[in-house]
């Protein structure tokens, strides 16, 4: 519901700022100071939440007023910032000594007050993460490329389904461009959607990337200007981390609700698909993935989600633009999974413009069965054309398709974890645009994603 008028300056007073009906008298000759889009929330923390937002120029001072009571405050304002024109006036401002599991609520401020285009607004609001192991939705998606799709309602139907935390799987514009402000600018037409605006604004965003963030349509380590796109994709996104000191990417891994998440970068130091797959092949290269392998080891989570914007099956077959052209590293991986013992694996990925769940068997070969739960496409003039699904199945074999793709429909994942029992669960579904779900819910336990465990086949649906 939103606020009244008299709840509106309620608010405002609280937070000790001007009537936010009064007039902003502004003597600056560049103009009246503001965000031009945003804020956007990103990867929370039980004490801390990065807001990331753009300005309307460098001139003057931002600050984030918040409190968890929007009636009776009190308020407490950020340490005035100021955005660097040389970034696009992007701006990332951290809020700290918050409260686990606790919803607060805010508002940005231009040269102390409430910006001018949001004051007509109620206040914002995004919730800490918890303390412990929780109960809690996640909500992925990948391909948003305005240029067919410019309302993009998926965003509606997210909101309807109250996600608490919402990971971009790359191709989160469709820049297609070697020139750099052309991939910048995409991303600022993304933050435009007035669909999206609601989610941004509330739920805590994380982003990787895949082909057509990255430049081209399946680039790689060869883009010549990879450096220059991974500098952009870091002042659009709000990430707890990009990559290591000497190993650059947009990779990290974030801990949330008992869950550990790992986000991968399978650009920046891929080998081109159409090389031999050899055992020297990259996909993550190396430091990337030793990393990785580590990360993996001091794990205590029962669930540990790796998340790629490339597919993790055969679907595409040999040389196509996946894992499927990778399959030495592929394999490495789960064996090193298999071998040390790390349970609890589960993968998720994008790109293909169409949902399904796919499931590598390695419980045939003294593992556990590693499912890929994969959703494409949230924005996007989506093909409904028939598929062989015989011909599928010949080509992924030994994968298998554990729910078969849907074809012609927007769709987002979502995964609900609770990691609060004796036994921790998730379950998975995609929705559609209307917010309906469109599968049987895939539901995994901690208990079955451990060496010597056969699942898959227990697991086919619809």
């Amino acid at each position: 519901m939103k606020n009244s008028r008299r709840t509106f300056i309620a608010t405002a007073a609280a937070a000790g700022v001007a009537g936010p009906f009064a007039a902003h008298a502004e003597t600056n000759p560049e103009g009246t100071p503001r965000l031009l889009l945003g804020p956007m929330m990103g990867a929370v923390t039980a004490t801390s939440a990065p807001i990331w937002m753009q300005l309307s120029g460098d001139y003057f001072d931002a600050q984030v007023a918040y409190t968890t009571d929007p009636i009776a405050g009190p308020w407490k304002r950020t340490t005035p910032s100021r955005a660097n024109a040389q970034d696009d006036c992007t701006l990332v401002i951290h809020l700290e000594d918050l409260q686990p599991d606790t919803t607060y609520h805010y508002r940005v401020l231009s040269n102390g007050k409430v910006d001018k285009y949001l004051r007509d607004l109620p206040p914002m609001s995004f919730r800490t993460a918890p303390a412990a192991p929780a109960r809690f939705r996640v909500a992925f998606g990948s391909c948003a490329r305005i240029q067919s799709d410019p309302e993009q309602p998926i965003w509606r139907a997210l909101a309807m389904n109250r996600p608490d935390l919402f990971l971009w799987l790359g191709d989160n514009i469709y820049g297609d461009s070697t020139v750099p402000a052309t991939l910048a600018m995409e991303y600022q037409r993304q933050r435009f959607v007035p669909s999206f605006q609601p989610i941004g604004r509330n739920i805590p965003q994380l982003a990787i990337w895949d082909d057509h963030d990255f430049a081209l349509d399946n680039y790689d380590r060869t883009n010549p200007i990879r450096d220059k796109a991974l500098e952009i994709f870091e002042r659009y996104w709000a990430n707890p981390a990009y990559g290591l000191p000497g190993t650059p990417g947009v990779f990290f891994d974030y801990g949330y609700g008992g869950v550990d998440f790992f986000m991968l970068d399978g650009r920046y130091h891929r080998a081109p698909d159409a090389d031999p797959d050899t055992p020297d092949k990259e996909f993550l290269g190396k430091g990337q993935f030793e990393w990785l392998k580590a990360r993996l080891l001091a794990s205590k989570a029962p669930f540990k989600i790796l998340a790629c914007g490339s597919g993790w099956s055969r679907f595409k077959g040999p040389g196509g633009d996946s894992w499927s052209a990778y399959l030495h590293e592929r394999q490495r991986l789960f064996d090193f999974i298999r071998d040390h013992k790390v349970s609890g694996v589960v993968l998720l990925s994008g790109d293909t413009h169409f949902p399904h769940v796919a499931c590598a068997p390695q419980s045939e070969q003294g593992g556990y069965d590693l499912y890929d739960l994969v959703s494409s496409a949230l924005a996007q003039m989506v093909a409904g054309s028939p598929m062989d699904l015989g011909k599928i199945a010949a080509r992924m074999a030994p994968d298998q398709m554990i729910r078969q793709p849907l074809l012609g429909v927007n769709n987002a994942g979502i995964i609900d974890f609770d990691m609060t029992g004796k036994t921790p669960t998730l379950s998975f579904n995609v929705i559609d645009i209307r917010g309906k779900a469109l599968y049987d819910p895939l539901t995994l336990r901690a208990d079955e994603l451990v060496n010597g465990v056969s699942s898959w086949r227990g697991k086919l649906g619809r």
